[in-house]
């Protein structure tokens, strides 16, 4: 039975009728649900998959762009993440597959929505396509996650205005720094942020300045399944 989104944030439930791309496991796209039919665990436990992306970027001292969500949102409020995470949309700017360019258009749009980032200092072709990982998260017994993930890297300097409704808190870390939040359990971390780290971004952080190195197009990593 779907959930009485009154009780929520007005401006996140509008948000939850935006479009996502359905794909298949191995990303193929064939239709289009909206975020709240994609989001819910109900859907979620029968096979629903989105497309998504998550982007990390780095500042020129090597510092990675920390978000804390809103207190506002639906599925994940409050927990510490990588600098932006959503959804390509289903309309014809963001479902273009070649060179990802559908999911560097909506990475795009989605860092000016949230945390104000001007297009202009985060052009296209700076975004850093690495892989993609497909994973499952339940954020509570009504929502959760079920995507595959476009992982972006992009190293800019950039200027910040957080929408509140979006983000309740930045910071730009260090490695170290990072890895002593993960050792901080009152520090909540969103499930996907966890898979990335634990499986790539320490690595991939030591390679910065090669980080082109390390793309694979080719595979769909599963993670915590």
């Amino acid at each position: 039975m779907a959930p009485d989104l009154k009780e929520y944030d007005e401006e996140q439930v509008r948000l939850m009728e935006e479009m996502c791309i359905l794909v298949d496991r191995d990303d193929n796209r064939y239709g289009a649900e909206s975020k709240k039919t994609c989001h819910l665990m109900e859907n979620i436990n029968k096979g629903l998959l989105h497309r998504a992306f998550s982007v990390f970027l780095f500042d020129s001292q090597n510092r990675l762009l920390l978000q804390q969500r809103a207190s506002e949102k639906i599925t994940f409020p409050d927990m510490w993440t990588n600098t932006c995470c959503s959804h390509p949309l289903s309309r014809e700017s963001e479902i273009i597959e070649e060179k990802q360019l559908g999911a560097r258009n909506a990475a795009q749009r989605k860092l000016e929505h949230e945390l104000g980032i001007k297009p202009e200092q985060v052009p296209l072709d700076d975004f850093k396509y690495l892989t993609r990982i497909h994973y499952v998260a339940p954020s509570d017994d009504v929502w959760g996650e079920h995507e595959i993930d476009y992982i972006f890297f992009i190293k800019a300097d950039v200027d910040l205005d957080v929408s509140p409704n979006e983000v309740r808190d930045t910071k730009y870390v260090t490695p170290d720094e990072l890895r002593a939040m993960f050792a901080d359990t009152s520090v909540p971390m969103t499930p996907w942020f966890k898979l990335i780290c634990e499986t790539f971004l320490f690595k991939w952080w030591d390679k910065l300045e090669t980080i082109e190195t390390e793309r694979d197009e080719k595979t769909i990593h599963r993670l915590g399944f």
